[in-house]
């Protein structure tokens, strides 16, 4: 005898647009069906509750199971869409299953570096941007977060376009005024670190990036090291933001993700926004966009200026951090040239968060 064929569950619309309730949240005119698309896949990461379809006459359920997809189809007139219930984890989950790391040292990984505010091109920098003005009289704290102010209002964010090919500072701030143009939030962390780097205060522009190996979407901020507080600081011109505790101590990324996976508290400033059009809020930002987005790390091993200029015969160094149950541990060192660019790419791979934290030589 043959193996015996499992029917489908059909329901049956005479509308395109359906209501969904997912656990206890009822969600009205949530799903629209698109027969081209088999199947149509709604997701949830409910895990144990129950997923209903409403149409305007019938109604089909599904209990949620991880490993576990239910199939059916929703019939209108002629049309069949096949459609799919299947669990998926939240961004905060996956990064909740990426809290292990291996301490132990890798004694191949050159320590970070940081340009001296004594280089010509930063002194340059300093006098031609008024930067002493800019970070004003005020403490440490209140200078670095008077230049990200600055930044975020002097030059707009524009994620859908490349960096301008000199990518220095003061390149890319002439560049801008004069093409009225913005910068993607690598170019603004670019821009930003090279003014901090100007006064005298180390840091490096973070690329912040999803578990998947292949990804369109990832996103560069600063870690800013505070002498006043002894700790990084994150701070993210392209939202003008920064993140505190409930008590309102400034957090590092290291601090922001480990409270993250742990459930605990973190707070966005009140003036955070995008472009000044739109209010960035801590729900989305670092429940969904960041939770997606620290999950692994990439930094300069060297922070200086016009590093991200592309020059044949350049060689540029970057280090990585990856949780254990990260894609591609290996290799832990490798090295490549650019046929484009003529620029050779080092990067080293860890797993010990202590390295890439580790804070600037005194």
């Amino acid at each position: 005898m043959g193996a015996t064929q499992v029917e489908i569950p059909v329901i049956y619309s005479s509308v395109d647009t359906l209501d969904i309730k997912d656990g206890n949240e009822f969600r009205p005119s949530q799903w629209t069906l698109v027969p081209e698309i088999r199947p149509d896949v709604y997701t949830s990461n409910r895990l144990g509750e129950r997923v209903t379809f409403y149409t305007d006459s019938d109604s089909i359920s599904w209990v949620l199971r991880k490993d576990v997809v239910f199939d059916f189809v929703i019939v209108r007139g002629s049309d069949s869409a096949f459609t799919q219930i299947a669990y998926a984890p939240t961004y905060l989950d996956i990064l909740r299953g990426a809290a292990t790391y291996n301490r132990e040292v890798n004694s191949g990984i050159p320590a970070f570096t940081y340009q001296a505010a004594s280089n010509p091109h930063l002194m340059s920098l300093r006098a031609a941007l008024n930067l002493d003005s800019i970070a004003g009289n005020g403490d440490e704290i209140s200078q670095i977060k008077n230049l990200m102010h600055w930044i975020h209002d002097l030059v707009p964010h524009d994620g859908s376009h490349e960096n301008p090919e000199v990518k220095n500072a003061m390149s890319l701030i002439q560049q801008c005024k004069k093409e009225e143009r913005g910068l993607n939030c690598r170019g603004l962390a670019t821009v930003l670190n090279e003014c901090y780097l100007a006064m005298g205060i180390p840091s490096r522009f973070v690329t912040c990036m999803p578990k998947d190996s292949i990804f369109d979407d990832c996103h560069v901020i600063n870690m800013v090291y505070s002498k006043q507080l002894n700790k990084w600081i994150w701070m993210d011109p392209t939202h003008d933001a920064f993140v505190m505790d409930e008590k309102g101590n400034l957090l590092g990324l290291e601090e922001v993700r480990f409270r993250l996976i742990e459930g605990l508290p973190l707070v966005l400033n009140p003036s955070a926004n995008w472009n000044n059009q739109v209010q960035t809020v801590k729900e989305f930002y670092l429940d969904e966009y960041m939770a997606k987005n620290l999950y692994r790390f990439e930094c300069p091993l060297s922070s200086e200026y016009d590093f991200e200029t592309r020059k044949r015969g350049k060689e540029v160094k970057y280090m990585e951090l990856i949780p254990l149950d990260g894609y591609c541990q290996t290799p832990k060192y490798s090295s490549r040239k650019s046929r484009k660019s003529g620029v050779r790419f080092t990067v080293y791979k860890s797993n010990n968060p202590d390295q890439f934290w580790r804070t600037p030589v005194q």
